[in-house]
């Protein structure tokens, strides 16, 4: 039976999903637990133990020998700790059991994981949830739970539970603001498809590259003849090996319940993508970090290595991940649906202010939620957006927002002319502008688009900055609104009010253009050029005050994250400073040497002859001169590592940013000049020529 007509078979035949519930657990019990997965309910230990034994039966009919709580800690990666179901009977022998205690919760401890100082090394004890909302699925012999992280004394340690938690709040605010339209709603839910870009390279070409074992992306790499400037590679014919990685990749996802929709390929040779279909963002966060794992798996099985790194390579495209965010009610109303109705405009305009007031007010976290050492090499580099944040709304929006701030009558596209009071406001087109592919925030039609992520990220951290901004700016119209007289001259009020105040971060033009950069400084936005720049802003007084209200996180678990950010930053750079002196000292300069020996014997034995050295003695003084640069260079480096400071985390940071990147571009420099000189057979490992262009 050929795949295609096994999909629907296929599709989640590996996850706990609510078909597997209803078929094995009594009525009575499905129905509490969809409650809870409904409105997050505390669920009852008998009733857990029920769901405990279903869930285990049905994963060892699945294959599964063990069980593992799958957390998400703040290093941004999955982390998992197996047990088996085995327990001992009196004879001598085992019989499978899962406990509903085993199930709700676990004791990982996992002390070695960063906590940003939320708890000392001595306190070993942490704890992991159970999250309901998220199935459990069987992968390698195991049945994955996916859960929340904490430490003992109660403070989270992950990256889930305050991405439920900010969902939870903006669910509470949105609902208040839909009861002004008179509209009953329970819960409001943010939807998700983080589109995933990613490049192959042969496994043999990896293993003899020390740069991307140890840090995912090249230290050194001179340009090759062709990149991507022939524009052929994006959305190109596929290559039969990356065809079949790319259909085992679906087979595979499916089978996780994971609705792989798209592949092709993208703008660098090597470079593809995969985008799933939209879901809630917590699932949609637990896809994603599947995916990414997914992925190095099979390619591994087809000859490939998987590079997530967001810049693996100097002088082409790096990677990205549109987060593509909506809001939908429990009805299935996707709240950022224009509508074809003036109440319903009226709606979608108040929820599309609260969205610009959002970005605008906590612009410095979302520039924050993507930032790292990996995706400072593509914000801004004239393939990704630039690292000021602003949005587009597209023409006919703008025209909207226009007239409603100016009071001014509103001309529609087919040119028709009405007032904009809000009882007859305008249909709003769903589509009618071209998508900007150089704005780091653009409404799409029906949804915004986040475009600054790096394909490495954990998208629960652009959408816990999202979610909590948004319930905010809704928190507020909804305490401002509840209590006016008249609600349709207040709605009007507030809207024209918030737009003229927030209407600098709205830009509809090239995002490349330097000219924006500059425009951009004279509406007072912030150009956070670097993760170093940027994370200081994390703890900012508003922004400690809009976690603390909407209880996403505390004061000290924001502290603790801020910390863990800037260390991580630095770390980063300190392993690619390191891996470039041993690269540059083992392996490159014992290869110029090598090949300077050979051009010397030429030049004497011509000599000899009575030859002029020619052509030999020019390139053995070039590659003798720039060898001499490199290991200079080199050591230079190797001085600045030695006296990093050893001081808070931001001045490290700081350091990193200020002189160890600078030193690592010295190093890199005569390196790829010489990558060009030294002969083939010398050079010590894969260019990118052999990289990137593999049959």
């Amino acid at each position: 039976m050929s795949t295609a007509k096994n999909v629907p078979e296929l599709f989640g035949s590996m996850v706990f999903n609510e078909t597997v519930m209803k078929e094995r657990l009594p009525k009575d019990v499905y129905r509490k637990l969809k409650k809870t997965m409904r409105e997050g309910t505390a669920l009852d230990a008998d009733v857990a133990a029920v769901v405990a034994t279903a869930m285990k039966d049905w994963a060892v009919s699945k294959g599964a020998t063990h069980y593992t709580h799958w957390f998400q800690p703040m290093t941004g990666i999955t982390a998992e700790k197996h047990d088996s179901f085995i327990s001992p009977t009196d004879d001598g022998g085992v019989m499978m059991e899962f406990s509903g205690k085993e199930l709700m919760r676990g004791e990982p401890d996992a002390s070695s994981f960063p906590s940003g100082g939320l708890r000392a090394t001595f306190e070993a004890r942490g704890y992991t949830a159970w999250d309901p909302t998220s199935y459990a699925f069987v992968k390698d012999g195991s049945l994955y739970i996916p859960t929340a992280f904490c430490s003992y004394t109660g403070e989270i340690l992950d990256k889930k539970t305050p991405l439920l938690r900010s969902m939870d709040a903006i669910s509470v605010q949105a609902a208040r603001v839909l009861k002004l339209f008179g509209k009953d709603v329970k819960r409001v839910t943010t939807t998700v498809g983080p589109e995933q870009e990613y490049f192959l390279i042969e496994k043999n070409d990896y293993a003899r590259r020390k740069d991307l074992i140890f840090t995912g992306r090249t230290l050194f790499g001179a340009k090759p003849p062709k990149g991507q400037e022939m524009e052929d590679h994006y959305f190109g014919s596929i290559r039969p090996r990356v065809a079949a990685f790319m259909q085992e990749l679906d087979e595979e996802l499916w089978k996780l319940g994971i609705f792989a929709k798209t592949k092709h390929n993208e703008v660098a040779p090597a470079q593809h993508e995969m985008a799933p279909v939209f879901t809630t963002t917590n699932i949609a966060t637990d896809h994603n970090q599947l995916t990414m794992e997914v992925m190095k798996r099979v390619a591994q099985k087809h000859g490939f290595i998987c590079l997530m790194h967001e810049k693996p390579f100097e002088g082409v495209n790096g990677s990205g991940k549109h987060n593509n965010w909506s809001l939908s009610t429990d009805d299935g109303e996707n709240l950022l649906e224009p509508g074809k109705t003036p109440s319903e405009n009226a709606q979608f305009l108040l929820f599309l202010t609260a969205v610009i007031k959002a970005v605008d007010e906590y612009q410095d976290l979302l520039r924050i939620s993507v930032a790292s050492a990996g995706n400072d090499h593509r914000l801004g580099a004239n393939e990704a957006p630039p690292a000021v944040v602003s949005m587009f709304i597209g023409d006919e929006l703008q025209a909207i927002l226009d007239a409603i701030e100016s009071g001014e009558d509103y001309t529609d596209m087919a040119k028709t002319k009405m007032d904009l009071g809000v009882s007859a406001l305008p249909n709003i087109p769903k589509d009618t502008t071209d998508r900007n592919r150089t704005s780091p925030f653009a409404f799409t039609g029906n949804k915004f688009e986040f475009r600054m992520l790096g394909s490495a990220i954990n998208i629960a951290c652009p959408n816990i900055m999202l979610n909590t901004s948004v319930a905010e700016e809704l928190r507020l119209f909804a305490d401002e609104l509840e209590s006016a007289a008249d609600f349709e001259k207040a709605l009007l009020t507030l809207i024209k009010r918030e737009i003229k105040a927030h209407k600098r971060i709205i830009f509809n033009g090239n995002g490349y253009d330097d000219a924006w950069i500059a425009e951009a400084e004279k509406r007072g936005l912030l150009n956070l050029k670097s993760t170093a720049d940027a994370l200081p802003h994390y703890t900012d007084k508003k922004n400690i005050e809009l976690f603390s209200r909407h209880g996403v996180y505390t004061q000290a678990e924001m502290e603790s994250r801020e910390e863990t950010l800037l260390e991580e930053y630095a770390k980063t750079l300190h392993i690619e400073a390191l891996t470039m002196s041993d690269m540059m000292r083992q392996e490159i300069l014992p290869a110029c040497v090598a090949f300077e020996g050979e051009l010397a014997k030429t030049v004497k034995n011509k000599k000899e002859a009575g030859v002029s050295g020619g052509m030999e003695a020019d390139l053995l003084g070039k590659v003798s001169t720039l060898t001499e640069m490199a290991y200079t260079k080199c050591g230079a480096l190797e001085e600045a590592v030695e006296a990093a400071p050893a001081a808070d985390a931001k001045a490290i940071a700081d350091y990193y940013h200020d002189v160890i990147i600078p030193a690592m571009d010295d190093v890199r420099k005569p390196a790829d000049q010489l990558e060009r000189l030294v002969g083939k057979e010398h050079w010590p490992f894969p260019t990118y020529s052999d990289i990137l262009f593999y049959v």
